[in-house]
């Protein structure tokens, strides 16, 4: 996934982060991959992703949520939208599989959670995790005030 690699998950925040994302993208006239992650849970026996049929239906069902998300936004864009943007699904954890995705990717743009007073001075599990251990730069896209 070279270029751009943005992470959804149907939230308002994803939904910044993909605007960011195409915004971005379309500036640098880079490829934009928005990447969305079925998180299933681990195996009793290890760090194993455990997913069955009903997964499979709901993975496919997400890559077309951020699908129309996508088309949604870049149609907001017009012809400043990108030229090359694809979407992906996977199943497996959110942080291992978004930290999969930098190792080839230019940049990893995720949203980040809305939090209010003190706590906003703080990252996120999952974004604390990503920014520590991602190999690319990360751009973490504050919520909407």
């Amino acid at each position: 996934m070279a270029g751009i690699v943005v992470a959804v998950d149907g939230s308002p925040n994803s939904e910044r982060a993909l605007d960011w994302a195409l915004r971005h993208a379309a500036a640098l006239r880079a490829p934009l991959t928005v990447l969305t992650v079925h998180e299933v849970p681990k195996s009793y026996w290890g760090h194993i992703p455990v997913a069955g049929p009903a997964d499979k239906v709901a993975v496919e069902e997400e890559r077309k949520a951020a699908q129309e998300m996508t088309q949604r936004i870049a149609s907001q864009l017009g012809d400043a939208a990108p030229a090359d943007v694809s979407v992906v699904a996977v199943i497996g954890f959110v942080v291992e599989e978004l930290v999969k995705a930098s190792r080839d990717a230019d940049m990893l743009v995720v949203g980040a959670r809305g939090v209010g007073g003190f706590a906003r001075l703080l990252l996120g599990s999952v974004s604390s995790q990503i920014v520590s251990h991602s190999v690319c730069p990360v751009v973490l896209v504050p919520h909407q005030r």
